[in-house]
């Protein structure tokens, strides 16, 4: 089972989550009541908004209060909220449209929009050969083509499917053309810094009132606490309350309470860059490894440059019968994948054959079922370049 976004089971952050639940239970039984038995307010509980803002401020200067982080139900209904908010059909009549500037992008944004309009404009990356085996993708700024129909720009950092971080000129680059545009840049930091920190590269976090950034605790080991978290300038985070308390009336207040004191004493930057960063980038490097270790060396595969998330995409190139097929030959040898087609969405791909030469693996199961998935891999892209070419 290699196709899934479920982080792993990190021992370490497991074990802090249970003390931190165990006090909660034992030492502060009012505050436990009041997490189990009261509804918090729509934007999140002011304790863990004021310790979130209070904690970017100190590490990288921004101008941050509480009435600038909005509390959401995971990361995706943050998306939700924000990519309806800023494209979809017009009451007037016409539309607008998210500028996606480098594709593949995270799937979960794809089936997000609540009109008959498309919701994605998408581009093409740029795409930097390296070595024998790997390769980039970068954004293709000649062809950005930003217009009137673009409500914001969003990108994730790092991305899922590919595990690509945008350089800090290419943020810069997008914030600038946003704010010229009168648009925000949104950038979703599921996975990104300060926390969880699953960043193997230089990367600077960057906000400004333009920018809405979103986190998460899911990747620290708490996706069934679903805690997204938004950052943005005060007339969005408003919004975003109404948003939550039509849709939802209220959030789970379970992962504010477990995380709020690591985040207030700053634990919570010392763990990332610690424990989880470090867990991750050595089992990419293992997988990676793995991969090499099993994949024939005559068949034209390469790996995107693991530069943060949990997961290996591989191009083969000239791949003779699709990823979709590959998909499917792979699970009945025993090994699932995401098919990398669908994470090319807002994009004509009908004459562009990279777009289904590509595949999505996580590497957060245990190695011994990464290593035997790699094995499978191995076997099945061998037959399909021998027999069907």
């Amino acid at each position: 089972m290699m196709g899934g976004g479920n982080p792993a089971h990190i021992p370490a952050m497991q074990e802090i989550w249970r003390e931190r639940m165990k006090e909660l239970v034992v030492d502060s039984p009012d505050e436990f009541d009041r997490v189990m038995a009261d509804y918090d307010q729509p934007a999140g509980s002011p304790a863990f908004r004021d310790a979130v803002a209070a904690f970017l401020s100190r590490e990288f200067g921004w101008k941050l209060s509480g009435s600038n982080i909005a509390i959401t139900n995971g990361g995706q209904t943050a998306f939700f909220f924000l990519l309806n908010r800023f494209a979809g059909a017009l009451p007037g009549g016409g539309a607008k449209k998210i500028l996606l500037p480098v594709v593949p992008e995270y799937i979960g944004y794809s089936d997000q929009g609540v009109s008959e309009a498309d919701l994605f404009d998408s581009r093409k990356p740029s795409i930097e050969l390296i070595g024998d085996r790997s390769f980039k993708y970068h954004v293709d700024f000649e062809n950005l083509n930003i217009g009137p129909e673009h409500g914001a720009i969003a990108v994730s950092r790092p991305t899922n499917p590919s595990s690509n971080v945008l350089t800090d000129d290419e943020i810069e680059h997008l914030r600038e053309a946003a704010a010229e545009q009168g648009i925000p840049l949104i950038i979703d930091n599921a996975y990104g810094l300060p926390f969880p920190g699953v960043v193997f590269r230089d990367a600077k976090p960057v906000w400004d009132e333009n920018i809405i950034l979103t986190l998460s605790l899911s990747k620290l080991g708490l996706p069934g606490t679903r805690t997204g978290i938004v950052v943005a300038r005060e007339e969005i985070i408003d919004e975003i309350r109404s948003m939550t308390a039509i849709v939802g009336l209220a959030n789970n207040n379970i992962g504010q309470a477990l995380a709020r004191p690591m985040i207030e004493s700053g634990e919570i930057k010392r763990l990332a860059e610690e424990v989880v960063r470090p867990y991750y980038k050595d089992r990419s490097e293992r997988a990676r490894e793995m991969a090499a270790k099993h994949l024939p060396a005559d068949v034209p595969w390469r790996i995107h440059e693991s530069e943060g998330a949990f997961f290996l995409w591989f191009w083969f190139e000239g791949l003779p019968i699709g990823c979709r097929e590959l998909y499917r030959r792979l699970k009945d040898a025993g090994m699932i994948v995401v098919p990398g087609e669908y994470f090319f969405f807002g994009l004509d791909t009908s004459d562009w054959k990279h777009a289904r030469e590509c595949i999505r693996v996580s590497f957060t199961q245990p190695e011994e079922i990464v290593d035997d998935g790699f094995r499978i891999l191995g076997e099945v892209i061998r037959d399909v370049y021998r027999c069907d070419l």
